[in-house]
């Protein structure tokens, strides 16, 4: 059923007209520092699942992509502001930040979960590091810090794991497919395990591209283009070579 939902729905926006005069370029923020979503190659070259998304969407629609690398908690700001037309950096679909961005339909799903040493004990006094800004800061201000345990806010993913890999922190709480396809495949990441995830509805599992409020036109533009990749095959190519064998499209 999700496969017959989602066909219609490519081929609704593949057919339906749209202005793409107004864009020549679609500027598009991106944090830099949460492989394998977004991250700098060895050659210091942008890559990642969701660089490679934007760059096949920007390539269906004939227009070109430029990335403007940025902390997370400062895409929202540089949205509002016009420095950048969206924002592809796992951005979860949010109540909250329905209220002040749009979003275009969904890039992929995935749930959230910690990342911590075998044996730690997840209790009052555990120091648990998040990307600020995200989701899971949410939860862990609400949820874990009325459980006793330390939260610390960082500015990118990196840092979180630094921290962990060096004792500061006991634990680390992202979004799942993020620990298991990037940080516990790299050597730093051997001797850490990740938990089981979390269900929240603090946490929501969709993510989208962030688009400035009713800005109808980059919306029809960016749903054609994700649904084309659906349709010629290049989500399912992009999803094997980054997740194999993990379903990151939910189709909802």
């Amino acid at each position: 059923m999700k496969k017959i939902i989602l066909m219609l729905f490519a081929l609704f926006f593949i057919n339906a007209p749209l202005v793409a005069d107004e864009y020549t370029v679609i500027r598009f923020g991106v944090d830099p520092n949460y492989a394998p979503f977004a991250y700098k190659d060895r050659t210091g070259t942008l890559t990642g699942f969701e660089v490679d998304i934007g760059n096949a969407v920007c390539a269906h629609l004939n227009i070109r992509c430029q990335w403007v690398e940025s902390d997370f908690d400062g895409m929202v700001p540089s949205l509002n502001a016009g420095k950048i037309d969206a924002i592809l950096a796992s951005m979860t679909v949010t109540k909250a930040r329905q209220k002040v961005i749009d979003f275009s339909s969904e890039v992929f799903s995935s749930p959230t979960a910690m990342v911590f040493r075998p044996g730690t004990e997840l209790a009052k006094g555990t120091a648990v590091g998040y990307l600020q800004g995200s989701t899971q800061e949410t939860y862990a201000r609400q949820v874990l810090v009325k459980q006793g345990m330390k939260v610390v806010a960082y500015a990118d993913q990196e840092q979180v794991y630094a921290d962990l890999v060096a004792g500061r922190l006991q634990a680390s709480l992202q979004d799942a497919q993020q620990a298991q396809s990037g940080f516990l495949r790299l050597p730093q990441g051997a001797g850490f395990v990740l938990g089981p995830l979390i269900e929240s509805e603090l946490m929501p599992s969709q993510s989208a591209i962030g688009i400035a409020k009713g800005n109808h036109v980059l919306k029809a533009l960016l749903d054609n283009g994700l649904a084309a990749l659906h349709v010629d095959g290049t989500y399912a190519r992009l999803q094997e070579q980054y997740f194999p064998g993990v379903d990151m499209f939910s189709g909802q």
